[in-house]
């Protein structure tokens, strides 16, 4: 009788050391979907590259209208700033300068003004902006969309 309590018990044994491991790679999926693991910084596997620290390309104020569907004017303006990681990426964007600032700008007139209240609103709208951008800008690599002024009126 005791050869069959040895058996159930490493068969439970097992079966808790398997969940364990699930949980394991459960909670590590879970912390990289939400932030907490693997979103560092992209890195260039070039050589030299290491010491190179990213670069702020500032983009002029940008003023624009909102849809408000005929109720009073609002406007919106918003200074951005993008992150490249290579400072020899600076003179494409300087020479795109004039269609950014008309993507921007076209995706701000689409918005409503509640569509920017709030920090979520912030967020989304810095991603759909990210995502116009880096499509126009394609061979450079832009990281991160700064905002340093965001006021809607």
């Amino acid at each position: 009788m005791s050869d069959t309590k040895a058996k159930g018990g490493g068969k439970k044994r097992i079966i808790l050391i398997v969940a364990l491991m699930l949980m394991l790679v459960g909670a590590g999926v879970g912390a990289s979907f939400g932030g907490f693991i693997g979103h560092g910084q992209k890195h260039s596997t070039a050589a030299g590259s290491d010491s190179e620290k990213p670069v702020l390309v500032d983009l002029p104020d940008m003023v624009s209208n909102l849809d408000t569907g005929g109720r009073r004017v609002s406007f919106v303006k918003i200074h951005v700033k993008l992150q490249v990681m290579h400072a020899a990426d600076v003179p494409a964007i300087k020479e795109a300068e004039p269609e950014l600032l008309d993507i921007v700008q076209t995706y701000l007139r689409e918005m409503r003004p509640e569509e920017l209240h709030g920090g979520e609103a912030t967020y989304r709208l810095r991603e759909a902006l990210m995502n116009r951008i880096d499509a126009r800008l394609a061979p450079v690599e832009v990281t991160d969309l700064l905002f340093t002024q965001l006021l809607v009126q």
